[in-house]
């Protein structure tokens, strides 16, 4: 019987532990070669486009997530994961929680694998749905000692602190500027949908280590080369992807193209992770193909075992 699955049930059912694990699990997968996962597709339908991205667990399932960019309020998106000896539907899930856990345990891994063995504090700017999962993955990975938030609004960054404090018991606190969120912070959080820069290089602490969520290409991006160029370490969830966007993304043409390498590969330990303790590293999330699917996947085991 195939399972449809509502964005409460996905947060019911998927912890942070769970979600950090099945996403690391996915970045390897795709490494071996074992994760079919190629660069999302997308189709211009006037006015908006549908985007879909893919991927196939050999010998396991295949699936694929569709959304569109209408900007409709209600807008939801789709998980579909298939049996991949019967081709049956297993599940479906509609809504945006597993994009957004998604996401957040990708830089979850991110923070795991990069970041200092001693971070604790974390500076977010941005206050929406993935800068909470960001919050949310890191906290399962490190034992948080503190989280300041920057946003727009002051509404929004104190509903944010609030809910850190309620949800994850993690002292939090709302701040003025984007200065002041990340400046002596062990790990960032770029979480929004500026086309332009929102933090300097020059606030960032010896041993920063950044996760980008938000825009990153030429002509809208949330950081600046600055950042690029303080950075030791350059590291993506999906080296492919960055280089299909268009138009490109800033780390993965001129001077960085060569320096920007692949999460899964450093998982492997095929490729260093951090050098010392006082180089800045950057994560540039750009969501690895058929990752949704592999959430939907290890959710739809937890439900059966529950």
């Amino acid at each position: 019987m195939t399972l449809f699955i509502t964005d409460a049930e996905v947060a019911a059912g998927l912890d942070a532990p769970t979600a950090v694990v099945a996403m690391r699990n996915a970045l390897l997968a795709a490494h071996a070669g074992e994760l079919v996962a190629p660069p999302r597709a997308s189709a211009p339908l006037g006015g908006g486009r549908l985007v879909l991205t893919a991927g196939h667990l050999t010998g396991e399932w295949y699936g694929f997530r569709s959304y569109d960019t209408f900007g409709h309020a209600e807008g939801e998106q789709l998980v579909v994961l298939h049996d991949a000896g019967t081709g049956r539907v297993r599940a479906v899930a509609v809504g945006e929680e597993i994009g957004s856990r998604r996401t957040g345990a990708l830089g979850g891994v991110a923070v795991d694998a990069l970041a200092r063995p001693d971070a604790a504090t974390v500076g977010v700017i941005g206050a929406g749905r993935q800068a909470w999962t960001q919050v949310w993955a890191a906290a399962a990975v490190r034992p948080l000692r503190e989280v300041s938030v920057f946003a727009r609004t002051p509404a929004a960054r104190e509903r944010f602190a609030e809910r850190v404090r309620a949800e994850l018991g993690v002292p939090a606190r709302a701040v003025g500027d984007a200065g002041a969120a990340v400046r002596d912070r062990d790990v960032v959080v770029l979480a929004t949908t500026s086309p332009e820069p929102v933090i300097r290089a020059a606030d960032l602490a010896p041993g920063t280590h950044v996760n980008a969520v938000g825009f990153k290409q030429h002509g809208r991006t949330e950081f600046g080369p600055d950042l690029l160029d303080r950075a030791g370490l350059l590291v993506t969830d999906s080296p492919a992807q960055a280089r299909a966007y268009e138009p490109p993304m800033l780390a993965a043409v001129g001077p960085y193209a060569g320096r920007l390498c692949s999460l899964g590969a450093v998982l492997a330990g095929e490729l260093p992770g951090r050098a010392d303790a006082d180089q800045v590293s950057l994560f540039c999330s750009v969501g690895l193909a058929g990752t949704e699917v592999f959430l939907l996947d290890a959710l739809t085991r937890v439900a059966v075992r529950g």
